[in-house]
């Protein structure tokens, strides 16, 4: 039984997220590739469109990866080399977009629905409540639901 769960584990394990970085793009300095890996983490595929490049295996996410760093070897800074991958593929290649005017609506948006959202319940409770009280009855009214409930 024992064997049979650690080779379930096992199986289910190997099921998880895989890094596509492949042995011979990892650099030989552990802080260079612990930096390029945070930077691949960012920078989006731009034919898978959902993962990292460093979660990808396609071929430009590869080579991503490679130029990623190759910058880094040649001395870039980390803003740098976000700063000159943007500047090739457009601002989309980042997963967290830049806090920009041009961004503002994209990280706005959210902030702007929930708002949005408070008043329109504000609103429909504020309705619900004027309409639940209903207006007085007149004094014809009173007197015809006297007779009415007189027996």
């Amino acid at each position: 039984m024992n064997r049979f769960l650690l080779a379930l584990f096992l199986l289910l394990a190997s099921f998880g997220p895989s890094f596509a970085v492949n042995p011979d793009e990892v650099l030989a300095d552990p802080a260079l590739e612990a930096r390029a890996r945070a930077l691949s983490a960012e920078l989006r595929c731009m034919v898978c469109q959902n993962q990292s490049i460093d979660d990808s295996n396609a071929e430009l996410a590869k080579d991503l990866r490679v130029l990623v760093r190759e910058r880094l070897v040649n001395g870039d800074s980390d803003a740098a080399v976000i700063d000159y991958v943007v500047s090739r593929y457009g601002e989309f290649v980042l997963l967290k977009p830049r806090l920009e005017t041009k961004t503002m609506i994209l990280w706005g948006m959210p902030i702007l629905l929930l708002l949005a959202g408070a008043a329109t319940l504000l609103v429909a409770s504020v309705k619900r409540s004027r309409q639940s009280r209903g207006t007085p009855l007149s004094d014809d009214e009173k007197e015809k639901l006297k007779k009415l409930l007189q027996p």
